[in-house]
């Protein structure tokens, strides 16, 4: 997603492939100032904008003020405000600091008047520099686990309200992600370890676009991360109706490269739980065994009355 005005996208068919045009195109900001953008957005689970989705366009946001040989390395964020998933969201961006090395930009977008989201987000020119990581865990082979597709309506009685289900696969579909254990929902009143493990993938191929595939893995982190926190509850969450969550804040560190459009493992766990909070942590790897990213976020986890 570099500061070319659109992005060129390889095409192929089938319905996974449309989802994630679609997606892209939702990603492909307009500009409408030098330093201002808008963005739309796509129908979500609940009648809120999607948290990964407006961090994602909030990183395209600053990325496009960027010169495209600086990478993103890390993210801090807020989430301020529900957003309206029926109106446009502006982005604007402060442009912070332009060092030899480093840049950094702050993002905050606005609906209504009013501030949504905050990010700030820093960006490096590439350097060698020590190496070293935690080692890749255990996980089976992605394409020897079913699709969400082929899992999640085997418990759809688990869901609270008709047609959830169905906004759920909906609102995934550019994205092929992979369970490694059943999901929280499929075992409620079941207190179970607070880790969870999913492969994904984008469905289809992307261009060499660096940003692009960095702003992918952010939309994709918000999906499920919060998951171990209900686990160690036997809650089923949000989609089940027997939790009120939401997002509160979301970092991430950008280790080294990788393709959204190639198998990450994504490994999460959750520390702790208290005063209405829950927080998740995970480590993103690539197939290989690299470590590619690094997700913390606490959100709100509430027993409704």
């Amino acid at each position: 997603m570099s500061q070319a005005s659109e992005v060129n996208r390889p095409r192929e068919a089938g319905q996974p492939r449309e989802a994630l045009d679609s997606l892209l195109d939702l990603l492909d900001l307009e500009r409408i100032e030098r330093d201002m953008f808008r963005g739309r957005s796509q129908p979500s689970v609940v009648p809120r904008v999607f948290g990964g989705q407006v961090a994602a366009q909030a990183l395209v946001a600053a990325g496009r003020t960027v010169p495209e040989h600086r990478l993103a390395h890390s993210l801090h964020s807020y989430f301020l405000r529900p957003g309206d998933p029926g109106a446009p969201i502006v982005y604007t961006v402060d442009r912070i600091r332009d060092g030899r090395s480093f840049t950094t930009r702050r993002v905050v977008a606005v609906q209504h008047g009013q501030p949504i989201f905050h990010l700030s987000a820093s960006f490096q020119t590439y350097e060698e520099g020590l190496e070293h990581q935690a080692p890749m865990p255990d996980s089976p082979d992605p394409e020897t686990l079913p699709t969400a597709e082929e899992i999640l309506p085997e418990y759809a009685d688990a869901f609270w309200e008709p047609g959830v289900l169905e906004r759920l696969l909906e609102a995934r579909a550019a994205v092929d992600l992979r369970y490694v254990d059943a999901p929280p929902f499929a075992s409620v009143g079941e207190e179970r370890e607070p880790r969870s493990q999913v492969w994904f993938r984008t469905n289809g191929k992307l261009v060499d676009d660096p940003l692009l595939h960095v702003c992918l893995a952010t939309y994709v982190s918000d999906m499920t991360l919060l998951d171990s926190v209900l686990l160690a509850h036997g809650r089923g969450g949000w989609a089940v109706g027997d939790v009120v969550g939401a997002s509160l804040d979301h970092a991430m560190w950008f280790h080294r490269p990788f393709r959204a459009d190639e198998w990450l493992l994504y490994d999460q766990e959750s520390p702790s739980a208290s005063g209405g909070r829950g927080l998740g942590q995970a480590r993103i790897y690539t197939r290989e065994g690299q470590l590619a990213i690094t997700v913390i976020q606490e959100g709100v986890v509430r027993i409704p009355r």
